[in-house]
């Protein structure tokens, strides 16, 4: 997810690994391991992630494993830049895990103006002051790369996620060519992996084959899942379901 690092997934991962998957976590450029130097000095942006940096990854797992597809599970933003990835084909299915467009229009409109006022005003202040995106102080995440930040509020705030960041790139745009099938997984308590949102996302791979799956916390024994809960080891009882849409 967006300002998540690797060490977040490293149990579930292990988990995964236990069942006999090959299994490869990564950073994207400018958080976590991937972090090279001062991070106002990083000039990576959003559509940098989806276009290079995923591709790379499942590049280096298909090269370790010798296998010639792999499935991509992705949390939120990890699961949202299918269409603009250029070795879409090697992906064997996509799960998403609470992976929608986060389209501020989609969200509760206590939440939407929070959203707004983060993304859409306090990031872009606090990059052009400091250079780099603040979001560890508002809660959402590590800190981010300026132009990434920035990306981040207003693919949001536009809708359609990465279509919109390809909309002035037509040559990097593949979401009319991907035929993966996709499979999300969100929470019926997550304010911004929403009913709308998850909607929208799906609606960008017209040729993919999408099942989506809402989980209310109460029929798994828990009093709550939100964005980012199904991979905390108190949750790790709603893996079984992500394994599930692995194996499919």
């Amino acid at each position: 997810a967006t300002g998540v690092p690797q060490q977040f997934y490293r149990r579930f991962a292990a988990w995964l690994a236990a069942q006999g998957h090959d299994v490869l976590t990564f950073d994207y450029r400018g958080i976590g391991l991937s972090l090279r130097g001062p991070l106002k000095h990083c000039r990576a942006r959003l559509l940098d992630w989806g276009r290079l940096d995923i591709p790379a990854a499942l590049e280096a797992l298909l090269a370790r494993s010798g296998t010639e597809r792999a499935v991509l599970v992705g949390h939120s933003a990890g699961g949202q830049m299918l269409g603009v990835m250029p070795n879409h084909a090697k992906v064997a299915h996509l799960v998403g895990v609470a992976a929608s467009t986060g389209w501020f229009r989609t969200m509760r409109p206590a939440f939407r103006a929070k959203a707004h006022l983060g993304l859409r005003v306090l990031v872009p202040v606090g990059a052009r002051l400091a250079g780099y995106a603040p979001t560890a102080a508002l809660g959402l995440g590590e800190n981010l790369p300026a132009r990434v930040g920035v990306d981040w509020g207003r693919w949001c705030a536009a809708g359609g996620y990465a279509r919109h960041g390809v909309r002035r790139h037509p040559q990097w745009d593949r979401h009319a060519e991907v035929r993966t099938p996709v499979t999300v997984l969100h929470a019926s308590d997550d304010d911004i992996a929403n009913p709308g949102s998850v909607a929208d996302l799906v609606a960008g791979w017209p040729q993919a084959r999408a099942t989506v799956r809402q989980l209310r916390p109460r029929e798994h024994g828990l009093r709550g899942i939100g964005h980012l809960d199904w991979f905390r080891l108190s949750h790790q009882g709603l893996w079984p379901l992500i394994g599930e849409a692995v194996r499919a």
